[in-house]
């Protein structure tokens, strides 16, 4: 079965922000944006036990999410907002982090490969339509259309992207960008939905075996 895709969009979620509600910190923190160079790496590990496993499983499997499309990152001042994370495409993720000022990071992972060949064919979200330019910046590429930029990477499978509109610094950018990992089993536990799978219908003892299965209402003998 083919899913659809569920992107949420940045500006939706600008009125939250400003509320301030409904954005909880799963991964907040700061990292240095000296280097020039931008890709994956992980964070600080997380203490205390570690969560099951199976139940972790059954949750991402809830969202329709692959577990190793679901990533995380960390950047100062930003916190995720924990009603963006959702599917993309038939099992990919996607998340927003927010800041009190209203900015938005995008991260998405989603399956296929992006290449030089290719990089400048694929769309930017949030500026579909428009001349893409690439750059090598590491390991990654530097990606711009219209207002937006975003740092993309192929990684075992499937393609990482993290963007936002050109109000933010390319160097924030390239910190968010170097910060974002595959998520943990900690990480996991606070960012996935706590419903696993919706409840399985009450079976009817009164329903008869034939016809429309309406209920059976016969008393009985000097009902």
């Amino acid at each position: 079965m083919i899913r659809a895709v569920r992107h949420v969009p940045l500006v939706l979620l600008l009125p939250l922000v400003l509320a301030g509600c409904g954005t909880e910190s799963a991964t907040s923190g700061s990292s240095s944006s000296g280097s020039s160079s931008s890709g994956p790496s992980r964070g600080a590990a997380s203490s205390g036990p570690a969560p099951d496993r199976a139940e972790l499983e059954a949750r991402a499997d809830y969202m329709q999410s692959a577990m190793e499309h679901i990533y995380v990152t960390e950047v100062a001042g930003y916190d995720l907002a924990k009603q963006s994370v959702g599917v993309s495409g038939g099992d990919g993720f996607s998340s927003v982090y927010v800041s009190r000022s209203g900015g938005q990071i995008r991260l998405e992972v989603d399956r296929g490969t992006l290449t030089e060949a290719n990089c400048a064919e694929r769309p930017v979200y949030q500026a579909e339509g428009q001349p893409v330019t690439c750059e090598r910046d590491g390991t990654s590429w530097y990606r711009t259309a219209g207002n937006v930029h975003e740092y993309a990477w192929s990684e075992d499978g499937h393609v990482v992207r993290i963007g936002a509109d050109r109000a933010l610094d390319r160097d924030t950018l390239r910190s968010a960008a170097k910060a974002t990992h595959p998520a943990d089993d900690r990480e996991l536990d606070e960012i996935l939905p706590e419903k696993t799978a919706p409840a399985a219908p009450v079976e009817r003892g009164d329903l008869p075996p034939v016809g429309d299965g309406a209920p059976n209402n016969d008393v009985g003998a000097g009902g």
